[in-house]
């Protein structure tokens, strides 16, 4: 029996992996259809928002994967989730954005949201999903906007991911003092739990409950 087809678009090589493993045990049944171009984070970031041009590309690569089989897809990346919105209108089947289950359970959770972010394109995405999510639940929230500097650079460029570590680590602790609770926005920081276990506030990530949204909508399939 033919897989059935899961198409992703990523951005970014460094949670490529992390999310093939999600796909092995959330989705066993599965075939994972990647698409990677880290030039539309490039471009992100050097303009500090998405662009014609990223939308334009966005567009096509879901376009691609519909004609490739699949039944549904994934938006990876934090930075251009605006942008698959906006590719979602171009293609029958759905687009799912794997940080908005995060966002939801944040607003859920607690009414002051740090959102700890890396790249600066990242920082005003996410952090209006959370709020757009709360508006959904009927929840007033208070979305803090944390940007921690030189972290990207550190990974990203000069692949000291130590450093990185440290400095996204520093800034939850300061954020957890007054907070309740923090949202990782993007995959390239889920290593990063074991080192978070001390934090008193919950913690959320993406990836398992990115995944798990698929799991849910090919269930429903069925």
């Amino acid at each position: 029996m033919s897989k059935i087809r899961v198409g992703v678009v990523h951005t970014f090589l460094y949670s490529v992996e992390d999310l093939k493993a999600q796909f092995r045990e959330q989705l066993p049944e599965a075939e994972m259809i990647n698409i990677i171009d880290d030039s539309l984070l490039e471009e992100a970031l050097a303009n500090g928002a998405v662009t014609p041009a990223i939308i334009s590309r966005m567009c096509d690569y879901y376009q691609n994967l519909q004609e490739l089989g699949c039944v549904c897809a994934l938006n990876q990346c934090s930075s251009v989730g605006e942008a698959s919105d906006i590719a979602g209108k171009t293609v029958s089947m759905p687009i799912f954005k794997i940080d908005r289950p995060m966002a939801r359970k944040a607003a859920e959770l607690g009414e002051k949201i740090a959102v700890i972010a890396t790249a600066c394109s990242t920082v005003e995405p996410s952090s209006r999903l959370v709020e757009s999510e709360a508006a959904r639940l009927g929840r007033r929230v208070q979305v803090d906007r944390c940007f921690v500097e030189g972290a990207y650079e550190c990974l990203l460029k000069t692949g000291d991911k130590q450093k990185h570590n440290e400095m996204v680590v520093a800034k939850v602790e300061e954020a957890a003092k007054d907070h309740d609770v923090i949202v990782l926005a993007q995959g390239s920081m889920y290593h990063l739990m074991p080192l978070l276990s001390h934090i008193q506030v919950p913690v959320l990530t993406s990836l398992e409950t990115g995944v798990a949204q698929l799991r849910k909508y090919l269930d429903g399939r069925n």
